[in-house]
């Protein structure tokens, strides 16, 4: 958005009446962190304890998740490079990603190392000092926020005597738990065994509490997976599973594929709203269709792609759809599983990206989004950056996004605020059809007449005795429709 130095103060004038509105409300609920920065070696050698990080149980929201026996868990990073505050934050990431898997959070450790312990993850000394602090917290599950080989899962089971998991898996039980439709189910599954198959071993030769989904029911983080029987014993089946999905995944994805080549054809735009989970993409995708999506302030609470019918002010007809968010090294398992549905993102003709502008590092949010969107191959593609949550936002940090970002907006799905220069921006964007018409169309095809003000952009509309005379822009096909019917009623006239 491209804003003058007067536009700026008034706009961060707007933004502090807006989040002092909101103030009103509600009080934001922000975890503070400490940045030490000179850490003595000794202070960077140790496991810091991040403050305030217990899970209380008014901060679970989802009644299915209380119905659960919550799982009693420490996280544990490894900081290997940024400043203090990015590592906390990462952590806080593995904290929410936790509790919406169903667990209550007793303990935060980082442990400051040029790179993890091949072994242990966070080296033998330190491993010592976290079993400690397993048995004082009585936590029953240690969480990593990395990527852990088959060895180190095996050693630190072995060395804490409780259950193991790391960042990935911590995702993909997530993904169990919120994929509702038959693909996503599908999607979920295939990911989840690819990510299993080289772990064999690495789960002490046994992956008989992978019972299968959400029926598992208190198996907790980790428990709800593929439910193949006896998976442990038999690779071939796995191997033989995996494809069976993909087959079944490739299937869902023709008729998606035909769905998205229809659109095309009839020369639909399509808009999709991409960021990262918790942003506000399926409230925005409510607000601006109606499509009364579930909207969770849970992360990945939507899996499944919804796409609806949308229409400019003009009447121009074009498609929103909404995706699984985003996160910080989302698991390449599931960017391979979910590659059809992230069709949604890398065929549209726009990209919404909703930034979460009271998060405490959207940029980094921003960076993360992009690299997935590359990943897929959107990164062509124009993209709106969509700043939600600007009520509840420091003003300052939303004026540094759109400084620093040319086509960005700030608003609110909540309060409204600044909904309809984001609409307008939207609708600016679309693709524009490329051929000019000036034609008189009988009133007996009004199919016609419909067909532009669906699909084409109007100049200028008018009604005569002959029919209806209309300057636009449409699509070469439109137009040779257009231009065949002239020609009927001229011969019919003559």
């Amino acid at each position: 958005m491209t804003t003058s130095e007067d536009g700026y103060d008034k706009l961060f004038e707007d933004l502090l009446r807006e989040s002092a509105r909101a103030a009103a409300d509600f009080d934001s609920d922000e975890t503070e962190y400490e940045e030490n920065e000179q850490q003595e070696l000794s202070d960077r050698n140790a496991l810091r304890r991040v403050k305030s990080f217990s899970t209380e149980l008014q901060d679970i929201s989802d009644a299915e998740y209380r119905q659960l026996q919550l799982e009693r868990v420490v996280l544990v990073g490894v900081w290997t490079e940024g400043t203090a505050e990015m590592a906390d934050n990462s952590l806080a990431e593995l904290k929410a990603l936790a509790e919406t898997a169903g667990s209550e959070v007793m303990e935060g450790l980082i442990q400051r190392r040029d790179k993890p312990d091949p072994a242990t993850y966070i080296g033998s000394g330190k491993l010592i000092e976290l079993r400690q602090i397993v048995i004082a917290t009585g936590a029953d599950t240690v969480v990593c926020d990395g990527e852990l080989s088959p060895s180190q899962l095996r050693t630190l089971e072995e060395k804490l005597k409780v259950k193991v998991v790391d960042r990935v898996a911590l995702i993909l039980d997530i993904f169990a738990q919120h994929a509702k439709s038959k693909e996503g189910k599908a999607q979920v599954e295939l990911a989840q065994i690819a990510y299993l198959l080289p772990r064999l071993r690495g789960w002490g030769d046994s992956l008989s509490r992978q019972v299968g989904g959400r029926a598992a029911g208190g198996a907790g983080i980790g428990g709800r997976g593929p439910g193949e029987t006896k998976i442990e014993t038999d690779r071939r089946r796995i191997r033989d599973k995996m494809a069976k999905l993909r087959r079944e995944i490739a299937e869902m994805k023709t008729s998606r594929d035909t769905k998205r080549q229809e659109r095309k054809r009839n020369n639909i735009p399509s808009v999709a709203i991409a960021g990262y989970t918790n942003a506000g993409k399926s409230s925005l995708l409510n607000a601006l269709t109606g499509a009364g999506v579930l909207v969770e302030n849970a992360l990945f609470a939507t899996l499944d792609p919804t796409v609806r019918k949308c229409q400019t002010a003009e009447g121009r007809i074009y498609t929103l759809s909404d995706t699984v968010g985003f996160v910080r090294h989302l698991p390449h398992q599931l960017i391979d599983a979910f590659k059809s549905t992230l069709e949604e993102v890398s065929g549209s003709d726009l990209i919404v990206h909703v930034v979460d502008g009271s998060h405490t590092d959207p940029f980094e949010q921003i960076r993360a989004v992009r690299e997935v969107i590359s990943e897929i191959g959107g990164a062509h593609i124009p993209e709106i950056i969509a700043i939600n949550k600007v009520d509840i936002a420091d003003p300052a940090v939303v004026l540094e996004i759109l400084r620093k970002e040319p086509n960005s907006y700030a608003f609110s799905v909540r309060s409204g605020f600044g909904m309809e220069g984001l609409i307008r921006a939207m609708e600016k964007s679309l693709p524009h059809p490329s051929v000019e018409i000036t034609a008189v169309i009988p009133y007996n095809r009004g199919d016609l007449v419909s067909a532009i003000h669906e699909q084409g952009e109007i100049l200028s509309e008018e009604h005569l005795p002959e029919g209806t005379s209309i300057h636009a822009y449409v699509d070469a096909g439109l137009a040779m429709a257009i231009a065949k019917a002239e020609e009927i009623a001229t011969s019919i006239q003559e």
